[in-house]
């Protein structure tokens, strides 16, 4: 099943992409995130997740970044798109501005598709909450919190941004791979992220003040 969102207005498609990703965990919230752009780009890694499910869950929830940013990943990926449209997991593509061609091969298999367009006076920053997660699972307090002052910064709803560090903790845990953190300090990461969720729901703290603080700490 596949959800497209593109168009010149990048923050906007991004933001709707993120935003879906949220929704879509909450619904499924054993499901595995993955994130596959144009420098990462894996036919077979694809593929597992067109094919496979995960060992804890139902589905994947694969988000595409911009792999159409280079022709030859292009490609490849729209010669994949229709086992993408059938595979039973979920893939979210994000894109910006695309040729009519390659954007009518993916509406097409799309389940929903949404082009959003930029208007030629408005001016726009674009921000990566994907990046933010990164910095934060390689332990760069300097970069985690410089992208999420930007993001905030952007319009981003603070909610977002903790969801997204939420789901790379969780994968780090379920992966086991990581050696930057220990098994436990994933575990006490994650009970906070929690705490912090939760605290916010009950009026406790606010959670842009409260999310930064834990990013700086």
């Amino acid at each position: 099943m596949i959800y497209f969102y593109y168009g010149t207005d990048i923050e906007k498609a991004r933001q709707k992409s993120l935003e879906l990703i949220q929704s879509l965990l909450k619904r499924k919230p054993d499901a595995s995130l993955f994130k596959i752009d144009s420098e990462h780009f894996d036919v077979n890694i694809i593929k597992e997740y067109i094919e496979g499910q995960g060992l804890f869950s139902e589905k994947y929830i694969v988000f595409f970044d911009k792999i159409c940013e280079k022709k030859e990943t292009k490609e490849i990926f729209l010669d994949l798109i229709k086992e993408i449209s059938e595979s039973k997991n979920i893939f979210v593509i994000f894109e910006g501005k695309l040729d009519k061609v390659t954007s009518n091969k993916i509406e097409k298999k799309s389940e929903k598709f949404i082009n959003f367009q930029l208007l030629e006076k408005e001016k726009k920053s674009e921000y990566n909450a994907f990046a933010l997660a990164d910095a934060f699972a390689n332990k760069n307090k300097k970069e985690s919190w410089i992208l999420y002052r930007k993001a905030i910064d952007a319009g981003e709803a603070p909610e977002a941004l903790h969801g997204m560090i939420f789901w790379k903790v969780k994968s780090m845990i379920l992966e086991s791979r990581n050696s930057l953190w220990k098994k436990e300090e994933l575990n006490s990461v994650l009970k906070e992220l929690i705490d912090i969720y939760h605290e916010s729901r009950r009026g406790e703290s606010e959670l842009e003040t409260r999310l930064e603080s834990f990013i700086l700490l």
